[in-house]
């Protein structure tokens, strides 16, 4: 996914956004937000434009480098027009040319995992286990950092009935397992019972079995045979991406006041930012993103943790 930014110097750019949006809206999609961003789509690509004190930061993307030249020499010159008042120097970097944007850099990650509470021998033993077995679908398992966020996440909602939509090898399902109290339950839904056999194993070691109800099956149908009152208190969302309005729209009534729904890859490798990706999953991850924030039931953040978790809070 092709991108860049610029950052230029002056103390007007709250001004300059406004004049851009307003004589762009004559031949693109301009919007201004409340907060004083700027968001310019033009038929190849897109420009983002945020004001701080000081500076103008600008934002492009597109589907090729041939048209991320074109958004950026479209809106340089219209700002180097505006700018009777002063010199501006606009230089733009571009930082990806292709395949997913890196989120996270491995400095920051590492840090990350270093400084949260650390994963103890179980959670290590089937970290490593999920590796061997697993080849190149390890990358599935969430990381130690955002197991930790689940647990503490679970234990801050006072959650005793939860649903896991995705299981893979039971990382996760331990870590949400672990913050229900003795008589909690965790409804784990996946389809793979070669996956699911090895969390079978370390949910065992971790004490944590009897609270987990594995249901085999299509997550969609799990869902729709629960129970319609909302007595859910925590539900996390990690599996096929398609599915996850889906899975959102049978679960948000089954939550309790207060009751939190976390989604998983909601930046699915950064092509949700992007228009030019149109696959099956970017477009679903992409409008579920356009439904929570829309969807007056809840009151919702979107965190840059790994690849993007987003927080639904019943209202």
């Amino acid at each position: 996914m092709p991108s860049s930014t610029a950052h230029v110097e002056t103390p007007r750019p709250e001004r300059y956004i406004k004049q851009l949006i307003s004589h762009m809206s004559h031949r693109a999609t301009a919007e201004l937000a409340d907060d004083g961003r700027g968001t310019i789509t033009f038929s190849q690509g897109t420009c983002v434009l945020i004001p701080s004190p000081g500076k103008l930061s600008m934002t492009a993307t597109a589907g090729d480098l041939a048209s991320l030249t074109g958004v950026q020499d479209v809106v340089t010159r219209h700002l180097l027009g505006f700018a009777s008042q002063e010199e501006l120097s606009v230089e733009w970097a571009v930082s990806s040319t292709q395949g997913d944007v890196r989120l996270i850099d491995p400095v920051v990650g590492d840090y990350l995992l270093a400084h949260c509470t650390p994963a103890d021998e179980l959670l290590r033993e089937l970290a490593a286990e999920t590796r061997a077995a697993t080849g190149g679908s390890a990358g599935m398992q969430v990381s130690h950092d955002e197991g930790v966020l689940l647990g503490m996440l679970a234990r801050m909602t006072g959650a005793r009935r939860a649903v896991e939509i995705g299981v893979f090898t039971g990382y996760s399902s331990i870590c949400i397992a672990r913050a229900l109290p003795a008589d909690g339950r965790l409804i784990a839904c996946d389809i793979s019972t070669e996956w699911t056999s090895i969390a079978r194993r370390y949910w065992e070691r971790a004490g944590v079995a009897d609270r987990i109800d594995l249901r085999i099956a299509p997550a969609i149908e799990t869902l729709r045979a629960l129970p319609a009152e909302p007595d859910i208190d925590f539900a996390f969302v990690d599996a096929d991406k398609t599915s996850y309005p889906a899975y959102y729209e049978e679960l948000v009534p089954r939550m309790r006041p207060g009751g939190l729904i976390v989604l998983d890859n909601v930046f699915l490798g950064g092509r949700v930012f992007d228009p030019a990706f149109q696959d099956e999953s970017s477009a679903a991850m992409r409008r579920m993103n356009e439904i929570i924030v829309d969807d007056e039931r809840v009151d919702s953040v979107m965190l840059p943790v790994r690849d993007g978790v987003t927080l639904a809070r019943r209202r």
